[in-house]
């Protein structure tokens, strides 16, 4: 499935597709300093849009800007609203959306600070981020000998062009092996999260995942939680490591783009086909976004 789409919003106006280009010498392209979002639109039952958890989205995006120093030359609203009309010219209700601030050219080298901030927002359709089969089956995943960054030595909570490079290393490696996805690890060994995604495990009908110290917290992460804490699921958020992957009863990813998928294997142990936990969090998952969760609606903007 391709990225394509009518348009593309680049610093306050629509701008055709193919004219949507940067410079070869803006500062991000060569230093990786930057941030974005992944965030989803889901068509309700009506046939309108509906963006899950926009403002949400959009206060990380202004937050990881404001800890990479970056001034982002839009309020809160103006990126809310560039996210929407941009959903409307392409007339996509369903569609996934990447707003991206970065440093255009000017000057080079690490010291540069006066370089423009462009903010752009772009829109296209996007299946499952980790395949139809996965989220019907589960995934088979390894742990990565790549480790996820120390706490301090990047911006955990910032969602950083240039972290994702670690990322994709684990990623590349994993799919070498055979494998869907990779976990990473932090720096004391403790389990952290996917390359993209964040990590529950059910044992004995208990669900934990990892704080939010040494990972990104994500928003999908979050809503697991409150649908978990809903269903009088205990859940619980502490460290562990790789061997409760091991015997866990079931284990499933969560992120905007990977929405809810199950693992099925990890480093070659079985856990099995997805279980009665994480099927029930696929279903209020799937029709929360959708409009379809009384106690979810007030998460989605509709367009």
């Amino acid at each position: 499935m391709g990225i394509e789409s009518r348009f593309i919003w680049m610093d306050g106006k629509l701008v055709p597709f193919d004219d949507a280009k940067v410079h070869v010498l803006s500062h991000t392209l060569h230093y990786g300093l930057g941030v974005f979002e992944g965030i989803r639109s889901y068509r309700q039952p009506d046939g309108a849009g509906g963006v899950f958890k926009l403002d949400e989205h959009v206060r990380r995006l202004m937050d990881s800007a404001k800890m990479c120093r970056m001034e982002i030359p839009f309020t809160k609203e103006q990126i809310r609203d560039a996210c929407l009309e941009t959903l409307s010219a392409n007339e996509m209700p369903e569609a996934y959306i990447r707003p991206i601030v970065y440093f255009g050219e000017g000057s080079m080298g690490l010291g540069a600070r006066n370089n423009t901030v462009h903010l752009t927002v772009a829109v296209w359709n996007w299946g499952r981020y980790l395949g139809e089969e996965g989220i019907r089956n589960g995934i088979r995943v390894q742990t990565s000998t790549f480790t996820r960054h120390h706490v301090n030595s990047n911006l955990q909570r910032a969602k950083v062009i240039g972290h994702y490079v670690n990322s994709i290393l684990a990623r590349y490696e994993a799919n070498d092996n055979g494998y869907d996805e990779a976990i990473m690890l932090d720096g004391a060994g403790y389990v952290a999260e996917g390359t993209g995604e964040n990590l529950f495990v059910a044992r004995d009908g208990v669900v934990k995942t990892p704080p939010v110290v040494n990972i990104l917290g994500g928003l999908t992460r979050r809503t697991v939680i409150e649908v978990l804490q809903h269903e009088k699921i205990p859940v619980h958020e502490m460290h562990f490591g790789r061997d409760a992957l091991y015997v866990a009863d079931e284990v499933f990813l969560s992120g905007t783009a990977a929405e809810i998928t199950p693992v099925r294997e990890v480093d070659r142990r079985e856990v099995g086909k997805p279980g009665p936990i994480t099927r029930r969090v696929q279903e209020v998952y799937g029709e929360g976004v959708r409009g379809g969760v009384d106690w979810m609606k007030s998460y989605v903007t509709r367009f």
